[in-house]
């Protein structure tokens, strides 16, 4: 059997499907978010912070309100994978009702998946692989079909779906099951 090597974009590469004022929305979650999350994760974003980010008048960023730290930490976000991977990490823990149904919606799918509670920093970056058959529009329509009371908007549900499947829509893939069955039946 053909074993493949995992191709990972770094986390810092999300950057690229998203909208600037929705990035800074996210980052300003985060931040908001950094007092009430559990302690691995908060000492991790506040040493990112206190390492990373510079906010004019202050020594240390991690002193500046939320809403002064937020531009500075765009541009962190934009370049530093370990920082991205904090930010994101943070803000799917505030949405953790989201972060539930989008695990959710994406294992009925057929989607695999580390558990929604997992702490996915660790991992080397996005899988830069994604089901062809699957778009953000489609996502997100079988997310409002299925939660039609939830008050998400389609950016946090696309990049919630990002987070939890640990893959970027870099290059797209056909489904291993379709694959599979295509091989099968070709007599491969």
């Amino acid at each position: 059997m053909d074993e493949k090597k995992a191709a990972f974009l770094p986390f810092h590469a999300v950057n690229e499907f998203m909208l600037s004022a929705y990035r800074a929305e996210v980052i300003r979650t985060a931040l908001l978010a950094a007092p009430h999350l559990p302690a691995p994760l908060g000492r991790r974003l506040n040493t990112l912070t206190r390492k990373h980010v510079r906010v004019a008048g202050f020594r240390d960023a991690r002193k500046a309100p939320p809403r002064l730290r937020v531009q500075p930490s765009v541009k962190v976000f934009e370049k530093n994978a370990e920082f991205a991977a904090a930010v994101l990490a943070a803000w799917a823990e505030s949405r953790s009702a989201l972060r539930r149904q989008v695990y959710d919606l994406l294992t009925a799918r057929g989607w695999e998946t580390l558990p929604p509670e997992a702490d996915r920093t660790r991992l080397p970056g996005f899988l830069a692989e994604w089901p062809e058959d699957e778009h953000f529009e489609t996502l997100t329509a079988a997310f409002r079909t299925q939660y039609p009371d939830s008050q998400a908007s389609d950016d946090d549900i696309a990049l919630m779906c990002v987070w939890i499947s640990g893959r970027l829509p870099y290059r797209k893939v056909r489904a291993a099951a379709h694959t599979e069955a295509e091989e099968a039946s070709s007599g491969a």
